[in-house]
């Protein structure tokens, strides 16, 4: 694939490492040793080993005490793997049923053993879609990625409107609970009341009122637009 690092070398570890930090901005920052060991949940002698050996193989810029940051040719790699995690989860769900809560898990192990082969023929049986199951979108066979303007729905204003476009696939709980309140990505939703000091937000989601906790909407991402003509209510 033209302008994608072969990643077929990389073993699972380090392609897991790549992830966390593109995850952690790491494309535009460099990430500190103890805050990619938290995400990861290693220990840092751990993490400093594999960083160095991420650095000689120039896929990090390192440094023990500087954190660390993704190389144009480590983006790429984590590009060639974000692809096929995507397109994997879309592929679970469309063609073979399973629900969107339960594919994370399924692709961070298939992800790791599918042939760039394999990978297209998924793509194409998929009809080349831009977005997995969870809004995010899927890094083309050139490693670029749709810019979006996006932002949490939790730090929306009283009055805002806004589409869901993105959702963490991550937390299965939370897909279940998203789902039963239609937080799904393509969702309209408006802000309504937030009572900052209780950590409760008031929200109109397709018409539909919902209460829900502020720490229950993280990894929720929105795209703000024009607000509907209808007022929401106290």
């Amino acid at each position: 694939m033209v302008g994608m690092t072969n990643s077929t070398s990389l073993s699972p570890a380090r392609e897991d490492y790549l992830k966390a930090l593109y995850h952690l901005e790491g494309d535009s920052r460099r990430v500190p040793t103890t805050e990619l060991a938290r995400s990861l949940e290693v220990r840092k002698p751990s993490i400093t080993a594999m960083l160095r050996r991420l650095h000689d193989d120039g896929l990090v810029a390192w440094e023990p005490r500087g954190g660390a940051q993704l190389t144009r040719r480590g983006r790429a790699a984590t590009m060639r793997v974000l692809r096929r995690h995507r397109l994997v989860e879309t592929f679970l769900v469309e063609v073979l049923g399973l629900d969107w809560s339960d594919v994370h898990d399924e692709a961070e192990v298939l992800e790791h053993h599918l042939s760039d082969r394999m990978v297209e023929a998924i793509d194409r049986v998929l009809g080349h879609p831009t977005e997995d199951p969870h809004g995010s979108p899927i890094p083309s066979t050139t490693g670029s990625l749709a810019a979006r303007d996006l932002v949490p729905l939790a730090s929306l204003g009283t009055g805002e409107a806004a589409i869901v476009r993105k959702v963490d696939g991550r937390y299965r709980k939370r897909l279940l609970r998203w789902k039963e309140l239609g937080l799904v990505p393509g969702a309209r939703l408006e802000m309504g009341e937030k009572r900052d000091d209780e950590g409760i937000l008031h929200v109109r989601i397709d018409d539909v009122d919902v209460l829900t906790g502020g720490r229950g909407v993280e990894g929720i991402w929105v795209e703000r637009r024009a607000p509907a003509v209808s007022e929401l209510g106290p």
